[in-house]
């Protein structure tokens, strides 16, 4: 028999009836995390109908592939065709709550100015009123140019490069050079910089420049060279979008978790496949839920992914991981508004640091 999509649903012959007992055991469920039986669902069911017939509907509905039974004599649980279709049907829509709304608005400091500093708070927010782990990423913008340059002179041979690009994204790294860095090397560095890197995009910073430059220098270049590498090495961090990771550790209170908590906290350090599963992602807000993650260590695992916009366009995501036994209705609306403040946050900072906005 023909299961419906897990990426969005077919009615599949479902009437009324159907849907409020898939919903209701649906609630029940992640109220309670135990399988729910006709007798007891007939108790919250708000129509009139016996046991037997919710149990026959229960029944049908787990052919349909929207229910499983974890047992012969146990009730039924969701699978995750049946949280889809939840999900995208059945759902009411959740207001939210006034006191998580406070919550928010007092947590978020508004005086803020760096972006990933901002959207580290915002993570830990999330961790804190989900339990689960929270996840962003930083905006990539190809035509961001490098705004400011800076060194720090740390002892006689080591110095600190920092570099500011156009859309707020600040990176540092510390350099250890070969000869003593001298107030004339310094000035030289300011000098190259001024000439070669301030204003240009970050994309534009390549191998090749690198080496144009040094090659430029004369004497100076064997000098010059590990401070203008760092500088190329900041420029391709800058450009980049990373993400920032926080609250893994939730995740090992999940019973749900307990089979493949080791791998899937492994998993969570790569950097690569997390970035396909949030590119793939097109829409504002969207949750993926087990198998619709793509992959193996993420099949117990539900995923909320938020956008944020800076000004008119795209910025990076926020969002949670966590079971797929998880309060979508009350959590969803307090991710997209979390996600709205980030988003109004990090266009006013870029206002302030880019020209007529741009």
């Amino acid at each position: 028999m023909l299961k419906p999509s897990l990426t969005g649903g077919e009615d599949m012959g479902l009437n009324d009836r159907k849907k409020k007992i898939l919903a209701a055991i649906v609630e029940q469920y992640i109220a309670t995390g135990e399988p729910i039986g006709s007798k007891a669902l007939c108790k919250t069911l708000d129509m009139s109908v016996s046991s037997a017939t919710v149990r026959n509907d229960m029944s049908e509905l787990s052919e349909l592939g929207y229910l499983d039974q974890p047992h012969t004599s146990a009730g039924r649980v969701p699978t995750q065709m049946g949280y889809r279709y939840y999900l995208d049907h059945l759902m009411p829509k959740h207001e939210l709550d006034d006191d998580v709304r406070r919550h928010i608005d007092v947590s978020v400091d508004h005086r803020i100015g760096d972006p990933e500093q901002l959207l580290e708070r915002a993570g830990e927010i999330l961790v804190d009123f989900t339990n689960c782990a929270s996840l962003s990423t930083t905006l990539a913008d190809e035509n961001a140019v490098i705004r400011k340059v800076e060194i720090v002179q740390i002892s006689p041979k080591t110095a600190m490069i920092v570099l500011l690009s156009s859309t707020g994204i600040l990176k540092s790294k510390v350099c250890r050079t070969d000869v003593e860095i001298t107030p004339d090397l310094i000035e030289t560095f300011y000098s190259v910089v001024n000439q070669n890197f301030l204003n240009k995009p970050l994309a534009d910073i390549g191998t090749v420049m690198i080496q144009t430059v040094v090659a430029s220098l004369g004497k100076k270049a064997l000098a010059m060279s590990p401070l203008l590498v760092s500088l190329y090495d900041l420029s391709i961090s800058a450009s980049q979008s990373e993400i920032i990771l926080g609250g893994q550790a939730n995740l090992l209170n999940y019973r749900e978790f307990e089979q493949n908590a080791g791998a899937l906290l492994e998993f969570l350090h790569k950097a690569e496949p997390l970035n396909q599963i949030i590119s793939s992602v097109k829409n504002d807000f969207d949750v993926l839920i087990g198998h619709e993650n793509r992959y193996k260590e993420l099949e117990n695992s539900s995923m909320i992914i938020s956008r944020y916009m800076i000004g008119d366009r795209d910025g990076g995501s926020i969002g949670i991981i966590g079971p797929i036994r998880m309060n979508y209705s009350k959590l969803i609306p307090s991710i997209k508004y979390l996600t709205d403040i980030v988003g109004r946050l990090l266009s006013e900072v870029y206002e302030e640091d880019m020209p007529n906005g741009k």
